[in-house]
C-alpha cells in the first residue's frame, strides 16, 4: 500500500487537512487546481470551534490578528434602523476563544504558507486537479489532470475530496445527485475602508429575507485615519422558478448594476449606499447550495468541506465546518490508523449532524428572526419586545448554535478533538 493521503482541493478545508495529518504523522499530498495561490475572497467568519481547533494546529491568535480581527458583537437590524436582537460574541459571550471576522484570501495564504514552512513546497500541487478515482485492492487511484493540458494517476491509502461545490470526487460519489440548488437569492459582495460602527467589531445584519445587508469589519482600525476594511454583502432575493441563467457562478459587476436596491437604506449611524459605493470592486453569485447526502464515503474515499456539505453562508459556519472535518478526521485516524476504518467513522460522526445546518440555512439559519420582525410587523417597530419577546429571540439563537456545533456550554467543556503529541497506529486497510 502506498502510504500517503492524496487530497484533492488546496481551499481551506483541503489546508487544514494537510496540516492535521501532519500533525499526526501521516503522509499527504495537495493538488490544487489554482496555477498559483493569491488572497482571493473577502470577509468570512471563524466561530470559537474552528479557532480552538487552528490553535491546537499552532495558528496563534497573533496569526489570526495578522489577516483579521475578534468580532465582539452579532446584531440584527430592523428596516428602521432599531435592534432586533444584539449578543456578545467569542470570549465577550463566554467562550474560550474568540471568533475571528478575517479575509479568507489572508486566511487561505497563511494556511498555504504553513503547509509549505512544514511539510515542504512538494506538498502543494498547483495547477492540478483531481478528475476521478478507482479503488484498487490496497487504496486508491487518483486521476489529475494538469494546466497543460496534460494528465497522470497517483496512488495513496485513502482520497479525501475537498474540491468545493463543483467537486469531480463527489460526482463520481453520487453521480445522480440534484444539480445545484438556487433558493432566489443574489448576493453582490465587496469591501470599503469605512469607519467601523457599534463596538468597532461587530457583525451586523438588516432587512427582511427579500432584502438584506451583512456589514462587518475585517481589519483593525488604521492608527492614523481610523478606517478599517469592512466587508459587506448586499442579498435580493427574486424568483428561481427558471433556475439560474448567468454564464458561471461568479463575476466582477458594476456597482449601479444593484445599488438601487438599497435607495433609502440610511440611518444616522449608517449610509448602505454609500458603504457599498466606497468599494473599489463588487462582486455577484448566488446563494447556492446542495442537498445533503446519505454518506461522504466510498471505500477509501471520503468528502470534506464545501464538497461534503456545502451552504448557505447565513450562519456564517462554512470555512468553520470544513475545519472541524478537517480535525475530526484526524482524531478518526489517531483512533482508527490510515484506513477505512478511520473515514467511515469520520462519516457516522459527521455526514448526518451537518444535514441539519444545511437545511436551516435554506431557513435563512440565524437571520430567520429578522423574517420573523417582517412577517409580524413589516420590519419596522419602536419596542421589539412587543413583536418577539426575548425569551422567543433567545431561543430561536440557541438551536441554531446547538446545531451548528457552537453551543457555548458544550464547547467550552469539550477536550480537545486531537490530543496534543497524538500520532496516528501504523496504517491498515480493513
Amino acid at each position: 500500500m502506498s502510504g500517503k493521503v492524496i487530497i484533492a482541493g488546496g481551499g481551506i478545508g483541503g489546508l487544514v487537512t494537510a496540516l492535521t495529518l501532519h500533525q499526526i504523522g501521516v503522509p499527504c499530498v495537495v493538488y490544487e487546481a489554482s496555477r498559483e495561490m493569491r488572497p482571493l475572497g473577502v470577509g468570512i467568519n471563524l466561530q470559537p470551534n474552528a479557532v480552538r481547533e487552528l490553535g491546537d494546529l499552532g495558528i496563534t491568535e497573533a496569526d489570526l490578528d495578522r489577516v483579521g480581527l475578534p468580532a465582539k458583537e452579532w446584531a440584527l437590524v430592523g428596516l428602521n434602523g432599531n435592534d432586533i436582537y444584539s449578543e456578545p460574541r467569542g470570549k465577550a459571550a463566554g467562550y474560550r476563544w474568540p471568533q475571528y471576522a478575517v479575509h479568507r484570501g489572508r486566511l487561505h495564504m497563511l494556511l498555504h504558507d504553513e503547509v509549505v514552512k512544514r511539510l515542504g513546497a512538494d506538498a502543494m500541487r498547483l495547477g492540478s486537479r483531481v478528475t476521478g478515482y478507482a479503488k484498487t485492492a490496497d487504496g486508491v487511484t487518483a486521476d489529475i489532470a494538469y494546466a497543460d493540458g496534460t494528465t497522470s494517476q497517483d496512488s495513496g491509502a485513502l482520497l479525501i475530496g475537498a474540491d468545493g461545490i463543483h467537486s469531480a470526487v463527489r460526482a463520481q460519489m453520487h453521480p445522480a445527485q440534484p444539480p445545484i440548488h438556487w433558493g432566489g437569492a443574489l448576493m453582490w459582495r465587496g469591501t470599503t475602508w469605512a469607519k467601523p460602527t457599534r463596538t468597532g467589531a461587530s457583525f451586523i445584519g438588516l432587512g427582511t429575507h427579500r432584502q438584506r445587508v451583512v456589514i462587518y469589519p475585517i481589519s483593525q482600525p488604521d492608527a492614523v485615519s481610523g478606517l478599517s476594511m469592512i466587508n459587506w454583502i448586499a442579498e435580493v432575493t427574486m424568483d428561481n422558478a427558471e433556475g439560474w441563467k448567468q454564464q458561471g457562478w461568479f463575476r466582477q459587476v458594476a456597482i449601479d448594476d444593484f445599488v438601487h436596491h438599497f435607495d433609502g437604506w440610511v440611518w444616522g449611524w449608517l449610509d448602505v449606499p454609500a458603504l457599498i459605493r466606497g468599494s473599489d470592486v463588487a462582486f455577484e453569485n448566488p446563494m447556492i447550495d446542495r442537498d445533503p447526502v446519505p454518506t461522504w464515503r466510498d471505500g477509501p474515499v471520503a468528502l470534506l468541506g464545501d464538497a461534503a456539505h456545502a451552504m448557505y453562508p447565513t450562519g456564517s459556519n462554512g470555512a468553520s465546518q470544513a475545519i472541524i472535518d478537517a480535525r475530526e478526521l484526524g482524531a478518526a485516524m489517531v483512533a482508527h490508523g490510515m484506513s477505512e476504518a478511520a473515514l467511515e467513522a469520520y462519516d457516522a460522526k459527521l455526514c448526518g449532524p451537518i444535514s441539519q445546518p444545511i437545511l436551516r440555512n435554506r431557513g435563512a439559519g440565524p437571520f430567520g428572526l429578522l423574517n420573523l420582525v417582517d412577517e409580524r410587523c413589516g420590519g419596522t417597530f419602536d419596542d421589539i419586545d412587543t413583536v418577539i419577546p426575548p425569551a422567543e429571540r433567545a431561543a430561536f439563537m440557541a438551536g441554531y448554535k446547538a446545531a451548528a456545533g457552537f453551543a457555548i456550554e458544550t464547547l467550552n467543556a469539550a477536550p480537545p478533538t486531537i490530543a496534543q503529541g497524538a500520532r496516528v497506529k501504523e496504517a491498515v486497510n480493513v
